[in-house]
């Protein structure tokens, strides 16, 4: 699983929602992924942060879709929307893994 930062980041376009992943914060996405690719909200305001991964090969998108607020997305949100061009299963099943290996380590 690679992560972008916004300067070496694929383009996205042709990507469209594919999946939820739900019950995680934002928090428990920067522990696992580290900071969003697009740490600013969007033109439009409907994306506040987003990630751009590549996992076996697709480029998958994971972001939140018109809170329209910052601090509810950074605070609150727990269902992300998973963007991509094929079938986003096995990359949310893989997503899903790491995030709860990485809640059960903090609480050992």
């Amino acid at each position: 699983m690679q992560v972008f930062d916004e300067m070496t980041a694929p383009s996205v376009s042709g990507t469209s929602l594919k999946a939820y992943l739900d019950g995680f914060s934002f928090d428990n996405l920067v522990n696992v992924l580290g900071r969003p690719t697009f740490d600013e909200p969007s033109g439009d305001d409907k994306t506040q942060v987003e990630w751009v991964v590549k996992f076996d090969g697709d480029v998958f998108t994971i972001y939140d879709w018109k809170t329209y607020s910052r601090d509810y997305t950074l605070n609150h949100l727990t269902q992300w929307n998973i963007g991509g061009k094929s079938s986003a299963i096995g990359f949310v099943d893989a997503l899903t893994r790491k995030l709860l290996r990485n809640e059960q380590a903090e609480v050992i």
